[in-house]
Parts: C-alpha cells; sequence; structure tokens
C-alpha cells in the first residue's frame, strides 16, 4: 500500500477510535444488546442518509455526512467484535477488553485493503464518493440477504468480509473529503 494511503487510512482510523473510546466511556457497551441485523440496520441508516443527501444535493439536519462515514465505520467495528464476542452473553465491558478487539479488526481490515490495493493499484483514488457509497449500500444488501439466509452462502464471502469492505469504503470517503489530521 502506498504510504500516503497507509498514512492517511491510520489517521482516519485514529480520529473513529477516539470517538469510540470517548462513546464508550460515556454510554459503556449497550450496543452489546444489539443482535447482528439490527447493527446491520444501524449502517443502513446511515449509508441511506449519506445516498440521500448526496441525490437532494443538501439537508436539512445539521450533521455532517463526515460523521455518517465514521459511524459506519465504528458500527462495522462493532459488527466485528460482536461476532467474536458471540459466546460472550455480558452487556457491559471494560474499555480495556474491548479495545484490543477493536485494533484486532482495524489491523486485519487494513491487511484486507493492502491486499486489495496490491491487486487493483488503488483505483479507488479515481472513485467518487457516490460511488462507494452505492458499493457500502450494496454490500449492506449482502449483508442483510446473508443474515436473512442465516448465515449460509453457496459461493459468496462471509458477513465479515462484507463488513471489512464497507469500512475500508467509508476510510476512503473520508479521505476523500479531508476528513483526517
Amino acid at each position: 500500500m502506498k504510504r500516503q494511503t497507509t498514512s492517511e487510512y491510520n489517521q482516519v482510523i485514529h480520529l473513529c477510535k477516539e470517538l469510540f473510546k470517548k462513546k464508550t466511556i460515556d454510554y459503556g457497551t449497550a450496543w452489546r444488546i444489539f443482535r447482528i441485523p439490527s447493527i446491520t440496520d444501524q449502517i443502513f441508516i446511515k449509508a441511506q442518509r449519506i445516498r440521500s443527501i448526496q441525490e437532494k444535493g443538501n439537508q436539512k439536519v445539521d450533521d455532517p455526512i463526515v460523521d455518517e462515514f465514521v459511524g459506519i465505520i465504528n458500527y462495522c467495528l462493532i459488527a466485528l467484535i460482536q461476532i467474536s464476542l458471540k459466546e460472550d452473553t455480558r452487556l457491559e465491558l471494560d474499555l480495556e477488553e474491548i479495545e484490543p478487539l477493536y485494533d484486532h479488526w482495524v489491523d486485519a481490515t487494513r491487511g484486507l485493503l493492502e491486499n486489495k490495493n496490491h491487486d487493483y493499484g488503488e483505483a479507488w483514488r479515481d472513485m467518487r464518493v457516490s460511488s462507494m457509497t452505492d458499493i457500502i449500500l450494496m454490500k449492506l444488501y449482502r449483508v442483510k440477504q446473508i443474515e436473512d439466509n442465516m448465515g449460509r452462502t453457496l459461493v459468496s464471502e462471509g458477513i465479515e468480509a462484507n463488513y471489512q469492505d464497507m469500512i475500508n469504503y467509508a476510510v476512503f470517503c473520508l479521505i476523500k473529503l479531508d476528513y483526517h489530521d
């Protein structure tokens, strides 16, 4: 992965993680109550809002779309953490216990990006943010279908890979929108 992409990616993730940590301090791990399809729906709401604003060309609620992309990243990571903790029924976990899981999934997702960027040559840099929003929505529809099929697929990757792809596309959007240090 090009050095610039690595630096920008890490900066975006750092900002996302800082928000995640602050919200965990404020709210604890209340998100543990969510089943995976509920997290998928939360991500869908955010992606749909972004697309709606992109199509209308304006917005009436003053929350910037960059916040929605950050939410997509953090909710995808929450979903991946939930999958990792599927046998753990505790609702409240300490940040010290959750943070390594957040970091694990970020590292795995960055590794996936590095492999894909090697093969695709950073094609995302020539894509429009609106196209990447559509890809995120398409991946959400895939995840919903997999969830409706009780996780069974015939030839397709599972939901984890789709969540990771959504994280990476949301990071790309934030890089393109100059949301980094």
